[in-house]
């Protein structure tokens, strides 16, 4: 209903603002000093309406076809993960190699479920499993806190730290005509100042409760819930070592095919149909190698696939808002005085205000590729022009989509991963607030670094 508003109001716009246009040159980039202005046309509701539909014939149709085909196969598959019990197994092999050592244990499933994040955009997926995370927490003498810290920060901190996530460097990547390996450095960097942060962070924490194991706000349930603690892993020992083998397999070729990704540049430009078709062909060959069955499989695919049709919707309705504005001929007009406010500032005020931008849509648009396709036709041109690289929008971009998604109360995910833990809101504010300040703290350093070397 956002996206439809905002969608009405740019048809609006043309009948109140008139169209302009600037010369671009060959590399598509914005002649500032070429801008022409014209007279007001207005679109038709017509066309206003129908834009969602047109879209996909538009000058953009490929890339959005192809990144909803991706979003479809990527979900897809991660349904069949999901289904078959394959990241589950991974979580369980790992906690008891380690088990006993309550600090190892935290860190690595911590670096887990980040990588996940950060190189598949895994999120909702990874929060399926903070159950059985809390469980093993709880059964070595942990707490509900460090089971939600481990699982639900760690998987939004690796979306948010994003070093190829799909979902938003791959779709900025591709609508940006990047590849999504450019800048991959900075990512990277960012990735393990988070991941130490959010160690340390919890390894304060595991200290004080094991001073004084009153100091947990889950306390009291929490001792109630380890006595009726029964450990259950769902399939034999035998099972869940060959569905280890099969799945380890499965990310080690996506492993391999991203650093190919990354370090060639002849493949680099088809990353998103490489991965999806990798995805595609390797997530049923191993989901039904592991459950024997084609149709469950295929049944768990499609049941993925669909879950992400209403994220499909949203990239059309955020697309149109462009081509609504690029037919009514005012796109450029909105450009030229967006240019005007930020000419003559700095590259590092206009990064901050692309962050906030982000920020406030982040409240209303929970979508990361959704939010890609509403603001990128406006802040690319805009950067372009006034020198700031399309990698350190994307950069920008990720800082300002992910990290809230465990602060805001309007987001489901949250929401629905407290009410898993039985931990109030408020409870999960207070525990985490001081961690979120200083990952905004951070941020901003990075984004000031950054524009400072010219990223």
């Amino acid at each position: 209903m956002i996206l439809l508003s905002i969608l009405l109001f740019c048809g609006s716009l043309t009948y109140f603002i008139p169209q302009g246009s600037f010369e671009r040159d060959a590399e598509n980039k914005i002649l500032l000093e070429s801008y022409t202005e014209g007279e007001i046309a207005g679109i038709s509701i017509g066309s206003i309406l129908s834009a969602p539909l047109r879209v996909f014939a538009s000058e953009n149709a490929l890339t959005i076809i192809m990144i909803s085909v991706f979003l479809l196969v990527m979900s897809g598959i991660f349904n069949v993960l999901e289904a078959t019990g394959g990241i589950r197994v991974f979580i369980i092999h790992i906690m008891n190699k380690l088990k006993n050592k309550n600090a190892a244990i935290v860190c690595v499933t911590v670096l887990v479920f980040m990588l996940f994040g950060s190189l598949f955009g895994m999120f909702e997926e990874l929060v399926t499993l903070l159950p059985l995370i809390i469980i093993f927490m709880l059964s070595m003498n942990m707490d509900t806190m460090l089971g939600l810290g481990a699982c639900l920060l760690a998987a939004c901190f690796g979306f948010s730290t994003a070093i190829t996530n799909p979902f938003s460097v791959g779709t900025a990547a591709q609508y940006a005509n990047i590849p999504t390996s450019s800048g991959a450095w900075l990512r990277i960097c960012f990735f393990v100042i988070v991941y130490i942060i959010l160690c340390v962070f919890l390894m304060a924490y595991l200290k004080k409760i094991k001073r004084c194991p009153q100091a947990s706000p889950t306390y009291e349930s929490d001792c109630k819930r380890r006595e009726a603690i029964i450990a259950e892993t769902g399939a034999s020992p035998d099972n869940q070592k060959q569905t280890f083998r099969i799945y380890s397999v499965f990310f080690a070729i996506q492993g391999v095919l991203l650093a190919a990704i990354a370090f060639i540049r002849a493949i680099s430009g088809f990353a998103i149909p490489i991965l999806a078709a990798s995805f595609l062909v390797c997530g049923i060959i191993c989901g039904y190698l592991v459950c024997k069955n084609p149709r469950f499989t295929l049944s768990a695919f499609l049941k993925g696939a669909a879950s992400m049709l209403p994220a499909v919707l949203m990239i059309a309705l955020a697309s149109s808002v462009s081509l609504v504005m690029e037919e009514g001929g005012i796109i450029d007009t909105v450009l030229h005085y967006v240019i005007k406010l930020l000419v003559g500032k700095s590259a590092f005020v206009t990064v901050i205000l692309i962050y906030f931008l982000i920020l406030f849509l982040q409240i209303f648009i929970g979508s990361a590729s959704a939010k890609i396709f509403l603001v990128l036709p406006i802040i690319l041109p805009v950067t372009n022009a006034l020198g700031i690289s399309p990698e350190l929008v994307i950069l920008t971009y990720c800082m300002a989509d992910g990290f809230t998604d465990v602060i805001l109360p309007t987001n489901p995910i949250l929401l629905i991963g407290l009410s898993m833990a039985n931990v109030s809101y408020i409870k999960w504010l207070k525990w985490t607030w001081k961690l979120q300040l200083l990952l905004f703290s951070v941020s901003l350093l990075v984004l000031l670094f950054a524009v400072t070397i010219g990223y």
